[in-house]
C-alpha cells in the first residue's frame, strides 16, 4: 500500500492509501489545503487538528451548496424532459393527422351551410334574370 506525502497548511502528513488512488489523494490534498491557506490567513497559526477540521467544514459546506445546486439542475432538467416529451407527443399526434388527411385525400363535398347559401344566390340570380327579361327595354 503506497504512502503519499500531502502538505495542508504548511504541514506535511504522510497517507496510505490504494495502488493508483494516489492522483485523488493529492487533488483532495490540494482541496483542503486551499480552504487551510484561507483559515490561516485569517486567523493565523492553530492546531493541526483544529486546522483540518475547520478546512474539513468549510469543504463540507461548499459540498453541501454544489449538491443543492445539483438538485435544482436537475429538477428543471426534468421538468424541460417532461415538457419536451410532451411536445414530442403533440408533435407526433399532428403528424399522424396530417397523414391521415392525406390518406384520405381531398375533400370534394361542401358543408351544407356553404351548399345552401349557394342555392339560395342561384335562385336569387334566376329571379333578377326573369326580373330582367320581363322589362322593357
Amino acid at each position: 500500500m503506497p504512502e503519499v506525502e500531502i502538505e495542508i497548511g504548511g504541514r506535511s502528513f504522510s497517507v496510505a492509501c490504494q495502488e493508483g488512488e494516489e492522483p485523488y489523494l493529492r487533488a483532495a490534498a490540494n482541496l483542503l489545503d486551499t480552504e487551510a491557506a484561507v483559515i490561516l490567513g485569517q486567523i493565523g497559526r492553530m492546531p493541526s487538528d483544529r486546522m483540518l477540521l475547520m478546512a474539513g467544514l468549510m469543504l463540507a459546506d461548499k459540498t453541501a451548496a454544489l449538491e443543492d445546486e445539483l438538485k435544482e439542475t436537475q429538477a428543471k432538467v426534468a421538468a424541460q424532459e417532461k415538457a419536451l416529451r410532451s411536445a414530442e407527443e403533440r408533435l407526433a399526434d399532428r403528424a399522424r393527422r396530417i397523414a391521415e388527411l392525406q390518406e384520405a385525400g381531398p375533400r370534394t363535398e361542401l358543408p351544407d351551410q356553404v351548399t345552401d347559401g349557394l342555392a339560395e344566390l342561384a335562385a336569387r340570380a334566376e329571379a333578377l334574370a326573369d326580373e330582367m327579361a320581363k322589362k322593357p327595354e
